[in-house]
C-alpha cells in the first residue's frame, strides 16, 4: 500500500498532498437531510440543493476538497450516488470525496471522472477518493466487497472508513474498540491489494458512541475524538495517508453546542497532522448538512490552521534596535517591521467572525453569527462562479449523465 498519495483538482490549484501531517479539510458525505436557515426541522435534500452546496464549497479556501455530501432524496434510489457526482464535476474543480450506493455505481463514475480528466490517466493522476465502510463488528457486505475490487482494479484510491460503536457493534472499551478498527481496517486493505496491488488506500473512520441513555449514536463525544486519535496513531506507524470524521456536531440546530463540539473535533484533527478531515458542515449524529453552518465551520477551519502553524522562531530582525526605537515612540505601529509581519502573523477572519466594539456592531446591524453566515450563503450564491468545463467535456458529460437517467424514466437533468 503506499505511503503516499496525491488527489488533484481539475484547475492544478486544490491538489491535495496526502503524506506526513498535511491536513486538509471537506464536507461531510451523504447527509440524508438539509436544515434550511430558519427552521426547526430538516428536509430531504434535492439535485438542486447538492449543486447549491457544491458551488458554496467551491468558493471556501479553507475546504479543500468537495464531497458528495448530500443524497438527491428527489431522484430514483438507485441513481443517487451517480448523479451526486456528476453535479458536483459540473460546478466545481476540487478534487472529490465520494462512494457509490450501488454494485453499478463505480463503473460510471469511474467514467465519469475519466471525461472530466479529459484523457488523462485516473491512475496516475486520481481526481476522486471513494470511501467504503465495513459493517461491524468485523463483516463486509456483499456491495461494500464489490465496490472494494472494482475501486481497486480501476485503479481508484479508496478511503476505509470503519464506523464501530462502542457498546453497541464494538466493545465497551476504547482500547477494545481500537483493535476491532483495526481489524476491519486492514481486512479491507488486504482485499483491495489482493485484487490490484499498488492501489492507493487511506486508513479512515467513523466511529460513535452508543448513548444508553437515549439510543443515539454520538459522534462528537470525547471518547469518539480519543478512538480517532488512536487509529491515526495506529495508521502513522503503518505509514499510511489518514482520515476522520471531525469537526462536526450532534446539535439539532446551529447553536453554541454545534460550535464547541465542531471546533474540538477540527482542532484536534488538525494538531494530531490527520491527512483528510471530514464533517465541515453537519449536525445530528452525521445525518444532516447545513450551508450555514459549512461556512461557519470554514472560519473554525482558518482559526486551526493559524494555531497548527504555531510560532516562528526564525525571525532575523535585530530585536534590540526593535525595541529601542519602539519605546522611544511609544508603540510598535509606525514600525516597518510592524508593517512586514503583521499579516504574516495575524490570521485575518471574515466579516462572519465578529471583532468590532459594541456601538459598531450594532450600527451594522446588531447580527449575530448565524444571521451574517446566512447573508454570505447567498452571496455565494449570487455571486460565484466556479470555473466552468469545456464546452465539449461539458457536453460528453451530459450525455453520459442523461443516457443513465433515461432508463428510469428522467430524460433531462435540470441543474
Amino acid at each position: 500500500t503506499p505511503h503516499r498519495l496525491t488527489v488533484y483538482s481539475r484547475d492544478g490549484k486544490h491538489d491535495l498532498n496526502l503524506t506526513e501531517n498535511n491536513v486538509y479539510f471537506d464536507p461531510g458525505s451523504a447527509a440524508i437531510s438539509l436544515l434550511d436557515y430558519g427552521e426547526e426541522e430538516p428536509r430531504p435534500p434535492t439535485l438542486k440543493d447538492v449543486r447549491d452546496f457544491a458551488v458554496v464549497v467551491d468558493s471556501l479556501k479553507n475546504i479543500q476538497a468537495q464531497s458528495t455530501a448530500l443524497v438527491p432524496m428527489d431522484l430514483p434510489e438507485n441513481l443517487r450516488d451517480r448523479i451526486r457526482l456528476y453535479v458536483v464535476l459540473k460546478y466545481s474543480t476540487k478534487p472529490v470525496v465520494t462512494g457509490a450506493f450501488t454494485v453499478e455505481g463505480i463503473s460510471d463514475m469511474k467514467h465519469m471522472l475519466e471525461i472530466v480528466s479529459d484523457g488523462r490517466s485516473l491512475k496516475l493522476r486520481p481526481t476522486a477518493i471513494f470511501d467504503v465502510c465495513p459493517s461491524p463488528p468485523l463483516k463486509w457486505s456483499h456491495l461494500a466487497a464489490r465496490n472494494l475490487m472494482d475501486c481497486a482494479e480501476a485503479g481508484l484510491p479508496v478511503e476505509l472508513v470503519s464506523m464501530p460503536q462502542t457498546s453497541a457493534t464494538a466493545p465497551a472499551t476504547l482500547a477494545g474498540c481500537l483493535i476491532q478498527h483495526n481489524a476491519e481496517v486492514l481486512s479491507g486493505i488486504a482485499m483491495v491489494q489482493l485484487t490490484a496491488a499498488g492501489t492507493p488506500v487511506i486508513y479512515g473512520g467513523s466511529p460513535a458512541l452508543f448513548d444508553p441513555r437515549h439510543g443515539t449514536s454520538v459522534m462528537a463525544s470525547p471518547e469518539v475524538l480519543l478512538i480517532c486519535c488512536g487509529y491515526v496513531d495506529i495508521a502513522k506507524h503503518y505509514g499510511l495517508p489518514t482520515h476522520a470524521y471531525l469537526g462536526m456536531s450532534d446539535a439539532k440546530v446551529i447553536d453554541y453546542q454545534a460550535g464547541f463540539e465542531t471546533a474540538l473535533g477540527a482542532l484536534i484533527g488538525a494538531l494530531k497532522g490527520i491527512n483528510i478531515i471530514s464533517g465541515a458542515g453537519m449536525i445530528e449524529f452525521e445525518r444532516c448538512q447545513s450551508l450555514e453552518k459549512l461556512v461557519l465551520d470554514e472560519e473554525i477551519c482558518g482559526y486551526v490552521y493559524r494555531i497548527a502553524r504555531g510560532i516562528d522562531m526564525d525571525e532575523e530582525t535585530p530585536m534590540t534596535q526593535l525595541f529601542q526605537d519602539a519605546t522611544a515612540k511609544g508603540h510598535f505601529l509606525s514600525q516597518r517591521h510592524t508593517v512586514e509581519w503583521l499579516r504574516r502573523e495575524q490570521h485575518m477572519p471574515s466579516q462572519l467572525v465578529d471583532r468590532r466594539d459594541r456601538s459598531t456592531w450594532r450600527a451594522l446591524g446588531g447580527l449575530d453569527a448565524l444571521k451574517r453566515a446566512r447573508t454570505r450563503v447567498k452571496e455565494i450564491l449570487s455571486h460565484h462562479q466556479p470555473e466552468p468545463l469545456q464546452p465539449d467535456v461539458e457536453k460528453e458529460l451530459n450525455k453520459f449523465a442523461v443516457s443513465i437517467c433515461r432508463p428510469h424514466g428522467l430524460p433531462h437533468l435540470m441543474v
